[in-house]
């Protein structure tokens, strides 16, 4: 199984769908580049406003995990019982 899972996800403007963002350094306030929409409450207001991204990430993070563990669970059986004429595994 891989050791990380770590995914980025780019937020994006809720008016015009862009990802440039300009920001202050503790992410209080954020600014649109391309329309210029401000987010006074900043990085916590983009992350709720993207929620539904976030989520589809998460999903497609978690099928990814439960087939890595199933093919990792699988080859541990099958090394397991190696030798075994009683079980097999398809």
């Amino acid at each position: 199984m891989k050791d990380n899972y770590n995914k980025s996800i780019q937020f994006r403007c809720i008016t015009c769908g862009d990802t440039d963002f300009d920001f202050k350094d503790d992410k209080a306030w954020i600014k649109c580049n391309r329309c210029g929409k401000e987010y006074n409450g900043g990085y916590y207001e983009l992350v709720e406003l993207n929620q539904e991204n976030i989520n589809q990430e998460l999903e497609k993070n978690k099928e990814e995990i439960g087939k890595d563990l199933q093919k990792e669970m699988t080859d541990m059986f099958k090394k397991a019982f190696k030798g075994n004429k009683n079980i097999k595994f398809k």
